[in-house]
């Protein structure tokens, strides 16, 4: 079993940040590099079962059934139903928690896979798909930049 794990802390409530992140159905809406997804079969997006397909030009590339949901924990989990990619029971986790300067946001993973396909695998959902997801998140809860306000005399 291989795991996978990477975190971002961002300026917000951790509320307020699972009302972005929180909805299985809603991925898509503030990940820039996933494409629209569909809940099959008329499922709530929100009732473990769901089943939510990602497609590109009109072709299913991947399928994720959501595992639980528990929005007093800030929690879901989904494990990939469906994929060209060469994983086996992986069971994913994305979660909010409270944190000093506001929230950490948690996208973690366990799998199965052949060891020499380990690093492509981390490649491709830790530093690309995750990685990004996280710095979208931390740039969309950003603090508004300091602007110094000091007057300059003629």
């Amino acid at each position: 079993m291989h795991t996978l794990t990477r975190t971002i802390v961002v300026t917000a409530d951790p509320d307020a940040v699972w009302q972005i992140v929180g909805r299985f159905g809603g991925l898509a809406d503030w990940h820039p590099l996933l494409p629209p997804s569909v809940i099959e079969d008329g499922a709530d997006p929100e009732t473990p079962g769901a089943v939510q397909a990602f497609s590109v030009n009109g072709q299913v590339v991947i399928r994720e059934r959501l595992l639980e949901k528990d929005d007093s924990r800030r929690m879901l989990r989904y494990t990939i139903h469906e994929s060209a990619v060469p994983v086996s029971d992986y069971v994913s986790t994305l979660s909010v928690h409270p944190h000093e300067a506001g929230a950490e946001i948690r996208w973690a993973a366990t799998y199965e896979a052949a060891d020499e396909l380990v690093p492509e695998i981390e490649k491709h959902f830790g530093d690309t798909i995750y990685a990004t997801g996280l710095d979208t998140l931390k740039q969309r809860f950003a603090l508004p930049a300091y602007h110094d306000n000091e007057t300059h005399g003629p």
